[in-house]
């Protein structure tokens, strides 16, 4: 069965999520330190995990295998379920791929080394619908080709 993971602390596409799942026959794993409220159907687990550094982490990375999707914003999870050989993608709708990984972690790492230094850094851009709608076609397109490839 085809299962989606869903790193949900601060996640701003959970119902979009249980739209795509229902759609495609997926299970969701909603994740986190702490308790959400999620839709009561069979198909919808909430995993609650200690609040220990890296817990919800640690659980969706040993989860994740090849009949997964992964859906984080955390770059360094990314990397671990992708070595698991999950799908991974951000809530923007962009791929996590081996091929642009690698990329990612030394831009966290610089953007990590800078604002050590005291430089003052601005977020990323506000999250929106273009943002929402390339979500909605990037994880339909993963969770097809996942099915193709059983």
């Amino acid at each position: 069965m085809i299962r989606i993971l869903v790193d949900a602390d601060a996640c701003p596409v959970k119902d979009e999520v249980y739209r795509v799942a229902e759609r495609h026959g997926a299970r969701v794993s909603i994740v986190s330190n702490s308790h959400f409220r999620v839709p009561l159907l069979p198909w919808i687990e909430r995993v609650v995990v200690s609040d220990g550094f890296d817990a919800a982490d640690d659980w969706i990375a040993e989860a994740a295998d090849q009949d997964c999707v992964v859906i984080t914003a955390d770059i360094l999870l990314a990397d671990r379920c992708l070595k698991s050989g999950a799908v991974v993608l951000a809530p923007n709708g962009r791929p996590f791929t081996a091929a642009s990984i690698g990329g990612a972690i030394a831009t966290r790492a610089i953007m990590a080394d800078l604002r050590a230094g005291g430089d003052q850094l601005g977020g990323p851009p506000p999250f929106g619908k273009t943002d929402r709608s390339r979500f909605l076609q990037s994880l339909d397109a993963a969770l097809v080709r996942l099915a193709r490839n059983r």
